[in-house]
C-alpha cells in the first residue's frame, strides 16, 4: 500500500476487517516489522483521537514516531504555487514536503477543508502533494473531504456488532453551531455503501453531498421515516456542499437532534458518533450515554484501523526492498 485516502486504497473489505480483527486480537505481533522506521504525523489542524491512536498504532508495530504540528511547532507554510512569498509565510510546502520525506519512512497527514473554495477543497491540494513530492507512502489522518481511518473504524465497529447480514445503516445530519466539512459524511456514506449495507442518508433539503460519495445509499429528507428500522444511526453535522452555499450553515434546527423520541423509530439501534460530540444539540446526554451507544468502542477501533493500514505500508516497503 503506498496510498490511503480513501477505500478504493484498502482493496476487499472482507479482508481487510479479517485482517483489522486479527490485529486487535494480538496488536503486538508484529512489533519487529516498524523497527528502526520512522513515522511522521503531520497535522496543520487540531486532533485528539486521531493523533493518539494513530502514534499508539505505530508504536504497536515497534516504530519510531515524530509528531510535527505545523500550526506551532514549524515556519508558516505557503501551499499556493506560483505567489509572490510576502506575507507571514516562510516556507513552501514545495521544499518542505521532500524535506520532510527524507527524515522518515512513513507521513500520514491531517489537513481539514477551508470551506471557502470548493475546487480547492476537493482537489485535495495539501494531501496529494504531500503523495507526489514525499517520495514515501502518504495516508490521510484526514482531508478536506474524507476522513478513512475514521470510517474503516466506523467499518470494525459496525461488524463487531452486527446481528444481521445487511444491517440498516443511517447517517443523519445533526445540527451544530459552526460550519464543519462534509469529510466525515463523505466517508462514511461511501465505506458502508462499499462494503454492502443497507444505506440512508437524511438531512435538511440543501445539504445534499458530492453525489461520487453517496452514490448507492437512498436520500430520504424525513428524518423519521430514514430512521424506521435502523440498526445502526451515525449522527453527525456537515455544511452546505451544494453552490452557491457551500461551507454555510442552512440549518441549527433542534428536531434533528437525535434523542430517545428519535432512537424509538429504530429497530434497538446502536448510536455511533466520530467525535467530538456537541451534547444537546447533535446528541442527548440519554442516547449518548445510554447501552446502545458505541461511542468509545468507536474510537476505540481508531488505534486499530490505523494500525493496520500502517502495517500494510510497512509490509509493502519492506516487499520493494526485498523484492
Amino acid at each position: 500500500m503506498k496510498k490511503f485516502t480513501t477505500v478504493a486504497d484498502m482493496g476487499p473489505l472482507d479482508k481487510a476487517v479479517a485482517e483489522a480483527l486479527e490485529v486487535k486480537r494480538n496488536r503486538f505481533a508484529w512489533q519487529s516489522l516498524g523497527r528502526n522506521y520512522t513515522l511522521l504525523m503531520i497535522f496543520f489542524n487540531s486532533s485528539l483521537r486521531t493523533r493518539l491512536s494513530t502514534q499508539k498504532a505505530a508504536m504497536n508495530l515497534g516504530m519510531n514516531v515524530i509528531v510535527l504540528d505545523v500550526n506551532q511547532g514549524a515556519w508558516k507554510l505557503e501551499t499556493e504555487r506560483g505567489v509572490i512569498m510576502d506575507g507571514d509565510k516562510a516556507e513552501h510546502l514545495l521544499e518542505a514536503i521532500p524535506v520532510m520525506g527524507s527524515y522518515c519512512d512513513i507521513i500520514g497527514v491531517r489537513s481539514f477543508a477551508s470551506l471557502k473554495d470548493k475546487a480547492e477543497d476537493y482537489e485535495e491540494r495539501v494531501i496529494n502533494q504531500f503523495i507526489k513530492y514525499s517520495g514515501r507512502p502518504v495516508f490521510s489522518m484526514e482531508a478536506a473531504t474524507g476522513h478513512p481511518l475514521q470510517s474503516f473504524a466506523d467499518l470494525i465497529t459496525i461488524e463487531e456488532h452486527k446481528t444481521k447480514p445487511v444491517p440498516k445503516v443511517v447517517m443523519t445530519w445533526a445540527p451544530h453551531p459552526r460550519a464543519l466539512p462534509q469529510a466525515v459524511p463523505n466517508s462514511f456514506v461511501q465505506w458502508m455503501v462499499a462494503a454492502g449495507y443497507d444505506v440512508t442518508v437524511t438531512h435538511p433539503e440543501g445539504y445534499e453531498l458530492d453525489e461520487a460519495f453517496t452514490r448507492g445509499a437512498k436520500i430520504e429528507y424525513d428524518q423519521d421515516r430514514a430512521l424506521a428500522g435502523a440498526d445502526f444511526v451515525y449522527a453527525k453535522n456537515w455544511s452546505a456542499y451544494a453552490d452557491p452555499n457551500y461551507g454555510k450553515i442552512l440549518s441549527t434546527s433542534r428536531e434533528w437532534t437525535v434523542d430517545a423520541t428519535k432512537m424509538a423509530f429504530t429497530d434497538n439501534a446502536y448510536f455511533m458518533h466520530c467525535l467530538p460530540v456537541r451534547r444537546g444539540m447533535i446528541v442527548t446526554d440519554d442516547v449518548i450515554e445510554g447501552p446502545r451507544s458505541l461511542v468509545i468502542p468507536e474510537a476505540a477501533n481508531r488505534e486499530i484501523s490505523a494500525q493496520t493500514v500502517i502495517k500494510r505500508m510497512l509490509e509493502s516497503i519492506q516487499d520493494g526492498r526485498n523484492g
